[in-house]
């Protein structure tokens, strides 16, 4: 499946990574990308981000933002991604096994000693901001924690035009694609748990068609490209709306609804293809500013491998249904 020299160079990786080529890529049997996703708790990025957390089941002291004397806090250069639900959802995008986070009661943990910096909001109850609800959503449910009213939270807090946008409690009445991408993420990851109930689903479908309208890239109103940044591929991908990172929710999608991709996309398709290097890989382009725990992809202009493999997997999703 695919270039065989470009499958060994993504092998060549972390367990995080790796055990994604072996099953998406590679074809391997599930007794060997299994094997390397149990690897994750163990070895690499995932068991340094473990032995990180704090006692009372944190990372950085903080719930969205790291406590005010920690030492990931200094700086001025961006959002710092050290905080608890940063690394919660890393770790949950890599495949980290539950069960290693269950063992150390995160969720009662987090539960009883984190608070949103927001208003000193509980933890699993969620927050204001869309995005942060999102990420509380999916890990929520990852976790065992009781987090179906954030679920409810998004069918209430859907914006006319379909989408969402986190500065609607500020006035915005207009979606956003960022905010919108991330809720349509907490609510398939919700669905893909529990099967949702028909208000989620519906919210799902109407959050979809706000970004498929637009073709992933376009303003509705001009037919113009939103912006540059639709374009500029970075991993980690963070809290930042790219057609990449839109078309990896799309392809995970239509697995859950046995659909095929909707034509509507066709040309974002293209504009992630362009970016692809003689070679068949990616570049990173400028990465999100913000203090890190430590380094899991290349400097800006060198060859990702999580990018490769993101965009191969979305092109192979996409090609074989055409």
């Amino acid at each position: 499946m695919g270039d065989p020299a470009l499958v060994e160079w993504l092998r060549d990786s972390d367990p995080a990574l790796r055990w994604q080529v072996e099953r998406d890529l590679a074809g391997e049997p599930p007794e060997v990308w299994e094997a390397t996703r149990a690897r994750i708790a163990t070895e690499g990025f995932g068991a340094q981000l473990l032995a990180l957390q704090d006692p009372d089941g944190q990372w950085a002291g903080g719930a969205f933002f790291p406590a005010p004397n920690h030492p990931t806090a200094v700086g001025d250069d961006g959002q710092p991604w050290t905080a608890t639900t940063w690394t919660l959802t890393i770790l949950r995008d890599w495949g980290m096994d539950a069960a290693v986070l269950r063992e150390r009661r995160t969720a009662e943990l987090l539960a009883e000693n984190s608070r949103w910096e927001y208003d000193d909001l509980p933890y699993w109850g969620g927050e204001v901001d869309c995005c942060i609800n999102a990420w509380t959503l999916g890990n929520g449910l990852w976790l065992g924690a009781d987090v179906e009213g954030i679920a409810d939270w998004f069918v209430e807090h859907r914006l006319p035009d379909g989408g969402w946008n986190c500065e609607w409690e500020g006035g915005s009445s207009r979606s956003s694609v960022h905010s919108t991408l991330n809720s349509l993420k907490g609510l398939l990851d919700h669905q893909i748990a529990t099967g949702g109930s028909a208000e989620t689903r519906a919210a799902r479908r109407a959050g979809e068609e706000y970004l498929l309208e637009r073709q992933l890239f376009r303003r509705l109103s001009t037919g113009e490209p939103i912006a540059a940044w639709t374009s500029r591929f970075t991993y980690p991908f963070r809290a930042y709306y790219t057609v990449l990172n839109a078309a990896d929710y799309f392809r995970r999608a239509t697995q859950l609804d046995g659909t095929a991709p909707d034509p509507r996309m066709a040309e974002a398709i293209e504009l992630i293809r362009a970016a692809r290097q003689p070679d068949g890989t990616w570049l990173q382009s400028p990465r999100h500013p913000g203090t890190v725990w430590f380094e899991i992809d290349v400097p800006a202009g060198e060859p990702s491998k999580w990018l490769t493999l993101y965009a191969t997997r979305v092109l192979q999703w996409w090609d074989s249904a055409q």
